[in-house]
């Protein structure tokens, strides 16, 4: 740990602050405001749609300015779209509320390379550490914004959780003071053209793709069951408080993990890991249809977030094996493409089958992208254990 890697974790905090208010009220707010409930859950898939759009923008942005200039604009991009959703939720427009969310995405694509960032501020012997300890940065989140969501969301009478959204601006302008005290080393200039791998061959590789499809598949499983979680409660007559309850131990178990789980890998191994967090999210399955109360539903959350840890600085880890420094860039984004396209289906999705199919088989769905990843890990195992080819 240094003065860098524990601001940029206060930053990651922050960010994710933003991040637990906006998926513990949009979808409520979406359901106020939606012209149909199955559309309740899209503000949330604006946001992740956004992001889909935003990566390559921020690539680019990344290369062209340096870490610490995008991620200033990322912040500066945040406070526009926050008062977007506060002025939507004041006025009652949904489709406004959308375009804020959608907004916002540039700034989830943007933040969401704090944790590759975090290994150019140590040795790269420390890199696993890095990488978690930025994303354990998410606890300040996990208590934060389900408890700001919880006290402002009466404080502009008539338009429940806009006061939510408008703390968000201050949020984002903490973050900002934050970030442009973080002196981030210059990226290495990218490939000459002609030069180095293409994508399509950094791609090729099993362990991309299984960086991919980990980070991906269980964004996008714990996406789903995260983003419709508020609206099955609501719907068993829960409380917005046990919602809250039930997302700030959520995102607990996501990122507390995080203290132990750069130290497992470089002991144990990625994969053993990557595994892990597959088992993790099937005990959430099994958990979430024994029952609806308060607490079946905080115990599945805790199991799916820990789960999400597991495979998300898994497959995090897996991929900076894949790439070289003149590459980063590039191939970081290509994954975050991935994640975020991976996202904004399953949180279109989530409000389609909470309302729809209920909250059972939304669960039963969430077995085949585990069985699909699970099986991509054990290929990966397999290649693994066979002797290396001779020269």
């Amino acid at each position: 740990m240094n003065t860098q890697l524990l601001m940029l974790t206060l930053c990651q905090g922050l960010f994710l602050t933003n991040n637990v208010t906006f998926i513990a009220i949009n979808g409520l707010v979406g359901l106020a405001l939606a012209p149909v409930p199955w559309m309740a859950t899209l503000p949330v898939a604006g946001y992740v749609a956004g992001s889909v759009v935003a990566t390559p923008l921020v690539a680019q942005h990344q290369r062209r300015w340096g870490r610490r200039r995008s991620f200033q604009l990322g912040l500066a991009v945040a406070i526009v779209a926050t008062a977007l959703c506060a002025a939507a939720a004041v006025v009652g427009s949904f489709w406004l509320l959308v375009a804020g969310t959608l907004v916002a995405g540039y700034y989830n694509a943007n933040a969401g390379l704090y944790r590759f960032a975090a290994t150019e501020l140590v040795a790269p012997v420390y890199k696993e550490r890095a990488i978690s300890w930025v994303l354990a940065g998410g606890i300040l989140g996990a208590v934060a914004g389900p408890n700001l969501a919880n006290a402002t969301r009466e404080s502009i009478a008539g338009a429940p959780f806009a006061g939510a959204y408008a703390a968000l601006v201050g949020v984002a302008l903490l973050a900002l003071a934050v970030v442009s005290r973080i002196p981030f080393p210059p990226l290495p200039p990218p490939a000459a053209p002609g030069s180095g791998r293409t994508l399509a061959e950094i791609a090729r590789q099993p362990a991309f793709v299984v960086a991919v499809a980990a980070c991906a598949l269980g964004y996008g499983v714990m996406n789903l069951l995260m983003a419709a979680t508020p609206i099955a409660m609501a719907h068993h007559a829960h409380p917005f408080g046990h919602a809250a309850l039930v997302l700030e131990w959520h995102v607990l178990g996501m990122f507390v993990p995080s203290f132990f789980t750069g130290a497992l890998i470089r002991r144990l191994g990625v994969v053993p890991i990557l595994v892990a967090g597959v088992v993790l999210n099937i005990v959430c399955v099994a958990i979430a249809l024994a029952g609806v109360e308060l607490a079946h539903f905080l115990a599945a959350l805790i199991a799916l977030g820990v789960g999400w840890n597991f495979l998300y600085i898994g497959g995090t880890t897996l991929a900076t094996e894949t790439y070289r420094p003149e590459e980063r860039t590039t191939a970081q984004a290509a994954l975050d493409f991935w994640v975020f396209l991976t996202m904004t289906i399953t949180s279109f999705a989530s409000g389609a089958l909470v309302t729809t199919g209920g909250w059972t088989w939304m669960n039963l769905g969430t077995l085949l992208p585990m069985t699909l990843l699970a099986a991509a890990i054990g290929w990966l195992a397999v290649l693994r254990r066979r002797p290396p080819a001779p020269a």
